[in-house]
């Protein structure tokens, strides 16, 4: 045995294995071998794709995308993409255990490309909304949707390895003990020790081989909270449907949702209304911005966007934590904001309907939120719009002209 081994060890053989082991290590290693590496799986399942879909131009679209510098963050930002994939997703046939796009969400996600996962995760407003929406009216002779609960599965499952077994959990600051901001003016005798209160936000994970009734909620849940972990670099149509959905899961279009945008110095018909009036031409440049400052309800995409669905808190909370970030970030179009507003205000009607103590804090706290920052922008567009139409134009001086002799 002793000698076969020193054989081994000096043959060819051995030194070949062992050159293409190290070749592997450096390539590994090397930095321009692994993003080539990368460009090259994102235009390989672009390729594929494109095969899929039986639109020419579409296919001459994902074509010139595969050709581009990051060909997985191209087909993130891409619009006419997004369209065209989420016209296929929302056909009635669709979501079906051989539906071959949503084989091809599931395959891209195994990958270990970081962009091409951010692609299939951009997907996850519409899947679970789709998803949800044929759940809650199917009947018995309804077609499988074995398709979107596999891509669910495959994202709940990436979870679940990531948190390896253990729950997410908050620790909440003791308010009896003095904060690193301020000194107390006198000093206790004794300090009490610090109670350390922890706050529980999601359970342990646990493992799931098929979409059961029970876990539905929880799985969907999942998938829309490791959205909401990549939301500043999901694209802004994505947010749109995943607000359309809310308001529509929550299926609630009665007066109370508008309660909190009362005005006593305007009437109101449906939500805020910004009214301007005309004190003068300079004003009047200033409507226009001032209105986009409103709620307005976008009613250009008249597609089906589901129904009124069951809200438990697992699934609420994720879609929450969403609609915050739509209304409150700074970088969101207004669409946006303004589609979030709508989806807040709906699901806190809901909330009231169901008498769910979580749900009403949380809403309620979201509209506020937004309100304030509404008033907010109104006001100073109001206090720019009132120093522009107060600042006296200057007298232009005459002009001299030099003439030379």
């Amino acid at each position: 045995m002793e000698f076969q081994v020193k054989q081994a060890s000096g043959s060819p053989s051995s030194s070949s294995s062992a050159d293409r082991n190290g070749n592997s290590n450096s390539n590994s290693q090397d930095p321009m071998h692994s993003w080539w590496e990368s460009i090259s799986k994102a235009r390989a399942r672009i390729h594929v794709l494109s095969s899929i879909l039986p639109s020419p131009s579409l296919s001459q679209s994902l074509s010139s995308l595969a050709d581009s510098d990051r060909p997985a963050r191209s087909l993130l930002q891409s619009p006419d993409a997004y369209d065209a994939l989420s016209f296929f997703l929302s056909s009635p046939d669709s979501g079906s255990g051989p539906d071959p796009l949503c084989q091809w969400l599931y395959e891209t996600f195994q990958s270990s490309d970081p962009d091409l996962r951010l692609v299939v995760l951009s997907f996850v407003p519409l899947i679970s909304g789709i998803y949800l929406s044929r759940v809650a009216t199917a009947d018995s002779h309804a077609a499988s949707l074995a398709g979107f609960e596999a891509v669910l599965l495959a994202i709940y499952a990436s979870e679940l390895k990531a948190r390896a077994g253990k729950p997410l959990s908050i620790s909440i600051p003791d308010l009896s003990q003095p904060s690193l901001y301020h000194t107390p003016r006198s000093k206790p005798s004794s300090v009490a020790p610090a109670r350390q209160s922890v706050g529980l936000v999601s359970p342990p994970l646990e493992p799931q081989t098929e979409v059961k009734s029970t876990k539905r909620a929880c799985i969907v849940g999942v998938a829309l909270d490791c959205y909401y972990k990549q939301i500043s670099q999901m694209p802004s149509w994505s947010k749109l449907d995943l607000c359309e959905f809310a308001a529509a899961w929550a299926g609630q279009n009665c007066p109370c949702k508008a309660e909190f945008d009362v005005d006593e110095h305007a009437e109101i018909d449906g939500f805020s209304e910004v009214r301007v009036l005309d004190e003068g031409e300079e004003i009047e440049g200033c409507v226009e911005e001032m209105g986009k400052l409103g709620i307005a309800e976008n009613s250009s995409n008249s597609g089906f966007k589901g129904g009124r669905i069951p809200l438990p808190w697992e699934l609420l909370q994720p879609t929450l934590r969403i609609i915050g970030h739509c209304l409150l970030a700074p970088l969101n179009s207004q669409d946006v904001k303004d589609s979030a507003s709508v989806a807040v205000r709906c699901l806190y009607a809901r909330a009231s309907h169901d008498l769910v103590p979580q749900a009403i804090l949380a809403t309620r706290s979201l509209v506020q939120l937004d309100k304030r920052t509404r008033e907010a922008a109104q006001a100073a567009a109001a206090a720019n719009a009132a120093s522009n139409s107060n600042t006296p134009s200057k007298a232009k001086k005459p002009e001299i002209l030099l003439v030379s002799k």
